[in-house]
């Protein structure tokens, strides 16, 4: 087991290997029971330590990737700065790896799920052709990651849209429910509600609190 080679007390290991060892699964329809079927994969739907030993189970994902690999639970992005066609080649050579590493680890990257975008804004007629276990990767001119909107041309316009249109979505519930409310219920509603859809992931913020104003920005260079 892979929590072994993580430095894991030898107890722990053993104790998780009898908490998923012998475990059988089957399927009701209708009132019938199907026959039991033993489970050689996986742990237990909606078990505490299922989280746990999915990211322990992939915690090697990165290992022999030249490119930038990023993981939160089950989803990733994996990027590289493109300049020529030795880039692509590394990056191609990458996505082979991660392919390998699935097959290794008995899992499956589903390519329809997946996205390949370029980022920059010089108009560049090439396709990407970017596959997965000789499967192409679709390719789109915007992808969602950790409920960003990050566009092709580097423009914010869809995430700002989206975020808005949520954040009004939230207001018109509140409105309906509090109508009649004071104006303290109403605030606090606000704060936990709607502001925080607004703050998700924005580029800057300003904080006047302590008499301190404090402005982040965020930028984005062109890059393939």
């Amino acid at each position: 087991m892979k929590i072994a080679f993580l430095g894991m007390d030898l107890r722990i290991v053993a104790w998780v290997r009898e908490f998923l060892r012998g475990r059988t699964q089957r399927v009701k329809v209708g009132g019938e029971l199907s026959e039991e079927v033993r489970v050689t994969s996986g742990v237990p739907q909606g078990s505490v330590l299922g989280p746990l030993l999915f990211l322990a189970h992939v915690n090697d994902i990165w290992r022999n990737i030249e490119s930038t690999i990023r993981l939160f639970t089950d989803d990733g992005v994996i990027y590289k700065k493109i300049i020529n066609n030795e880039d692509i080649d590394s990056l191609q050579e990458d996505l082979d790896r991660l392919g390998e590493w699935a097959a290794e680890n008995a899992m499956k990257i589903n390519p329809s799920k997946c996205k390949a975008v370029r980022f920059t804004r010089v108009r560049v007629k090439n396709p990407l052709n970017y596959t997965i276990g000789d499967q192409l990767i679709p390719e789109a001119s915007s992808c969602k990651y950790l409920g960003i909107i990050f566009r092709s041309d580097l423009s914010w316009a869809d995430h700002v849209n989206c975020t808005v249109k949520k954040a009004w979505k939230a207001l018109h519930f509140i409105m309906r429910i509090l109508k009649k409310g004071n104006s303290s219920t109403k605030s606090l509603a606000y704060k936990k509600l709607v502001r925080p859809i607004l703050e998700h992931g924005a580029a800057c913020w300003v904080s006047v609190q302590g008499g301190t104003n404090i402005r982040v920005g965020q930028g984005a260079k062109e890059s393939g």
